[in-house]
């Protein structure tokens, strides 16, 4: 019976360490691949967010989102780095608009053809929208 209250701690220490080992070593392998970051490698970020990267700072880098858009992040949200030669795949983008485009004439439109023009005071504002 004397034995049993050490062993229940023991029994719940165990894995606490182990957890705490385990933490420290994934946060170990990201900070090591964040450090490693070098212009041209092809990410992911914490929002799903795929990337090439066009300039790498002490604690941000620029990402190249799309052709000749460039966002600058902090290099905490890079979730992985792609492997060498996967190239973004644009096909199924391309696919997707075209389908858009032979769908626009379809849908409702809106385009709003009584918007006053840019010299509209706000008195005429309020009146056009209690109207509508």
């Amino acid at each position: 019976m004397d034995l049993l209250f050490p062993l229940l701690i023991v029994a719940l220490l165990v894995p606490l360490f182990l957890n705490a080992r385990r933490q420290k070593k994934v946060l170990a392998k990201t900070t090591e691949m964040q450090e490693s970051l070098k212009v041209g490698d092809e990410i992911v970020t914490t929002a799903g967010l795929y990337a090439r990267i066009v300039l790498v700072e002490d604690d941000t880098i620029d990402l190249e989102i799309a052709d000749g858009i460039i966002t600058t992040w902090s290099r905490a949200v890079v979730r992985e780095v792609l492997p060498d030669g996967s190239e973004f795949d644009d096909t199924d983008f391309e696919t997707d608009t075209a389908n858009l485009e032979s769908n626009a004439s379809s849908g409702p439109s809106l385009n709003k053809t009584d918007v006053g023009g840019p010299d509209e005071t706000v008195e005429q504002t309020s009146k056009r929208l209690e109207k509508e």
